[in-house]
């Protein structure tokens, strides 16, 4: 059996599967945003101040609000309390920039409420970090031991860590997303019109978190495909 099956093994088709639907998934969301990106709100708020008054009413001065360079960045940090808004995002007053500023901002109220997935998704982020590094190295030295079948199991389950974090963070970006719909309609921040467009756009985005559970699922399975479990035979 050659040292390396994994690189010519027909299961190469699972990662190609998985490679195509999250192009899908990025198309559709950037598709979406562009779109609902042309629309603006009728109540001329940017981002950026729609992201302030939900931090404020939410008890959450002390979160900062800074600007990131790139499209589409956007993110909120719980170590450094600050919530960061995208060139393309904090000064645009269309229905998809407050969508996804208040997306950002239900993270915010998720930390505040130390909300039970997205602290084990922070404590998990070490680990997971930890397992994509050396998944492989372990792997590789359990081929060169002769298939060694404890440390090719060992480097499966370190490469399985990435798909249990993005497990975890599908109803963290679900939760997010409901929280920011709800905020939005509360604080009359869009009109009834606008909160269906705002969460086409936060349900498209919602799609590349699935495609990642999808295509690292599929990488999983490869790998047990090709060594059973590390119980394939030499």
């Amino acid at each position: 059996m050659p040292i390396f099956p994994f690189y010519w093994d027909p299961t190469l088709i699972l990662i190609i599967i998985g490679m195509i639907i999250s192009g899908f998934a990025s198309m559709y969301v950037q598709s979406t945003y562009s779109r609902y990106s042309n629309v603006k709100s009728k109540g001329g708020y940017t981002a950026s101040d729609v992201c302030r008054q939900i931090l404020n009413a939410s008890q959450l001065q002390n979160v900062r609000l800074e600007g990131i360079r790139g499209n589409l960045t956007d993110h909120y940090n719980s170590q450094d309390n600050v919530l960061r808004l995208s060139d393309t995002t904090r000064n645009s007053t269309s229905v998809a920039a407050i969508g996804v500023a208040a997306h950002e901002a239900g993270h915010a109220m998720q930390d505040r409420d130390n909300y039970g997935p997205l602290r084990l998704r922070s404590a998990l982020v070490p680990v997971t970090n930890f397992g994509q590094t050396a998944a492989f190295p372990i792997l590789f030295l359990g081929i060169f031991m002769g298939y060694q079948e404890t440390l090719i199991n060992i480097g499966i389950l370190m490469f399985s860590l990435t798909l249990l974090f993005q497990l975890i963070t599908l109803p963290v970006e679900f939760d997010a997303s409901k929280r920011a719909i709800r905020v939005l309609e509360e604080q009359h921040l869009l009109t009834q019109e606008e909160l269906p467009q705002a969460k086409k756009v936060l349900n498209a985005a919602a799609l590349t978190y699935i495609a990642a559970v999808i295509a690292s699922f599929l990488s999983v399975l490869r790998l047990f495909l090709i060594f059973g479990g590390g119980r394939r035979r030499r």
